[in-house]
């Protein structure tokens, strides 16, 4: 069955099936608009993101599991970049109306699945029919204490800059998908962890909300166009710039396999390759120790790779202290 054949409203029906009702939630799926309650004394945080077929995926490379966990993920990364509490979600889907009952189905099991990993209720939405390929828009919201709400604009000159996890993975896995092997041996595991961060990436909500609520960070972002530019967004909105250390960008073994046989190119991927998911922050670093300790406790690595700069320039250097230029700068749709 195709979902032409289903409508819209057993569209939705068919989705809302598996929701089940979150904190917070008074009036869920079913009425005009849905009703939520902040916690008391919370501020609001929202935010919204597209996955464009063709643009951001290709149902080719993306099974529909793991398509619905990155489309609601994508947007829990950017709650966590602000040190919230993911709550609630609403999916907007332009579909094909050719595109297979199964499709749906599994691609709402991904998402409601990841949904619940974070404690996010899914609220509502709207659907209609496509001629270009499937849209996915998600509207996410959060709350957090307002002092506890971190921003772009807090870097401060001689501050750190951390990042947690691995970088220029998931930008390795693309290339993976669009070139087949590289020259670098590859074990099948490897393979499968480079993929895994492409197709399902794991939003760091509950480090984000840690390092918020000790107080230890005086900015932060999410990695999704990559880390040169994405800090370079912390530097714009802080009036400061950044040097950051070629030489300590955090890489997982798969990623240092392939370094070993095309070190330039791939470091490139590493600075502004983008999908990463992981957290940009910026720190005192009279808080080395605690936010040490702290993400020893979450589980979570995370390292210092540079250091924030009264003049307002991001630049990378490499080992010997010299200027290092990627050929690309980050992720940009219109460039």
């Amino acid at each position: 069955m195709k979902i032409g054949e289903l409508g819209e409203f057993g569209l939705i029906s068919r989705i809302a099936s598996g929701v089940t009702d979150g904190r917070g939630v008074i009036t869920g799926i079913g009425d005009d608009a849905a009703v939520t309650a902040l916690s008391p004394g919370m501020q609001l945080l929202t935010s919204t993101d597209m996955l464009v077929e063709d643009v951001h995926f290709r149902r080719l490379w993306h099974d529909p599991y793991r398509l619905g966990r990155k489309s609601l993920a994508v947007s829990i990364s950017d709650i966590a970049a602000m040190g919230g509490i993911p709550r609630w979600a609403l999916l907007s889907l332009a579909v094909p109306p050719d595109t297979p009952l199964e499709f749906l189905d599994a691609f709402s099991r991904g998402f409601l699945a990841m949904a619940a990993e974070h404690g996010v209720a899914l609220i509502g939405g709207d659907t209609c029919s496509s001629r270009a390929g499937l849209t996915i828009s998600v509207t996410i919201m959060g709350e957090q204490e307002p002092g506890m709400i971190v921003r772009r604009s807090g870097a401060r000159p001689d501050d750190d800059i951390w990042v947690t996890g691995t970088l220029g993975d998931a930008a390795l896995g693309l290339e993976l998908l669009e070139k087949g092997e590289t020259a670098s041996p590859l074990t099948a595991e490897d393979k499968e962890c480079l993929l895994s961060r492409l197709l399902d990436p794991s939003p760091r909500a509950a480090v984000g909300r840690a390092l918020a609520e000790a107080g230890l960070v005086s900015a932060m972002i999410d990695i999704s166009d990559g880390l040169l530019a994405d800090f370079g967004h912390i530097a714009e909105q802080s009036a400061c710039g950044g040097t950051i250390r070629l030489d300590t960008l955090p890489l997982s073994p798969a990623f240092r396999t392939v370094l070993l046989s095309h070190p330039t190119p791939r470091h490139d991927l590493a600075l502004a390759g983008g999908e990463d998911y992981e957290l940009a922050f910026t720190a005192p670093a009279a808080n080395r120790e605690k936010i040490a300790q702290l993400m020893k406790k979450s589980g979570i690595d995370a390292r210092p790779v540079g250091i924030v700069t009264a003049l307002p320039e991001v630049r990378a250097v490499s080992t010997d202290g010299g200027s290092y230029a990627p050929h690309n700068k980050g992720f940009n749709h219109f460039t």
